[in-house]
């Protein structure tokens, strides 16, 4: 096994996003360590013995993807014996090209206090404030208003659509309480049409991740998942509700295939 450091004098995000999408391409199985916040020698020492160490253990250099800002640091540990990787100084130069402009690097602006920050936080609090259909009478203010029976991720993926995109995410369980042989939307939802988006999954998923929760009730049985999952998606075809099936999906392409989708556009 090789191991893949991410290291950075700020969060470390940004090493983390590219190094991981770039490893993902490789059948290589990688011990990931993240080390943000190498602002100072002795931190910068720390890390390099791990990894030394790490080498010695691997029998292999580790692969280091580094965001620095401070050069003095930036050289300390790319001298440490593993195999460096800096994605933004592949690019600076062209960009300055581009643009006739000398970069200004600074720690933490990428990730810091920015013009949507605001966006981000309102949204959170929104989305925490609208999960499971909490208040309905605050559909009005959502950018989106995903539904879907119990399960299916609608909680997750409001909190990253908030979290990342500082997009209003509210979301509405369609749940065992609801009569499906009729099964309509209610009027507050019905208002907000325009904003629907539906999730569903695959009936075995569903009762594996409903087992774990309740194990061995009528909730989590085959039965019940299949008879929901039909009668929600009948739902949504018969009200022209788009939805997506995330069995495979992790919660960051589901929220990108929303986007794509809907043409919701970042709030910044």
């Amino acid at each position: 096994m090789r191991t893949a450091y991410y290291i950075s004098d700020g969060t470390a995000l940004t090493a983390e996003a590219f190094g991981n999408a770039l490893l993902s391409m490789f059948p290589v199985e990688f011990q990931h360590i993240t080390r943000p916040f190498i602002d100072c020698e002795e931190k910068a020492e720390q890390v390099c013995r791990q990894i030394q160490q790490s080498a010695a253990t691997d029998g292999e250099p580790p692969l280091i993807f580094h965001t620095f800002v401070n050069t003095q640091l930036k050289q300390k540990i790319i001298s440490c014996g593993g195999i460096s990787y800096d994605f933004l100084e592949q690019f600076v130069s062209s960009v300055e090209q581009q643009l006739n402009v000398k970069a200004q690097p600074k720690t933490h602006r990428t990730h810091g206090v920015q013009k949507n920050y605001n966006f981000r936080v309102d949204a959170i609090n929104y989305a925490l404030d609208n999960d499971d259909g909490k208040k309905l009478d605050q559909l009005d203010q959502a950018d989106i208003v995903l539904i879907g029976v119990s399960r299916t991720g609608k909680t997750p993926t409001s909190l990253y659509l908030a979290l990342q995109y500082g997009i209003k995410a509210a979301n509405y369980p369609i749940t065992d309480d609801d009569d499906f042989e009729r099964l309509q939307l209610p009027r507050q939802l019905k208002l907000q049409r325009h904003k629907l988006f539906g999730l569903t999954l695959d009936a075995q998923r569903l009762h594996e991740i409903r087992s774990q929760r309740r194990h061995g009730s009528q909730y989590a049985s085959m039965q019940q998942c299949r008879y929901e999952l039909q009668q929600v998606e009948n739902l949504y075809r018969r009200e022209a509700v788009p939805f997506i099936d995330s069995t495979h999906f992790s919660v960051e392409e589901i929220a990108a295939k929303i986007l794509a989708q809907t043409n919701l556009q970042r709030h910044r």
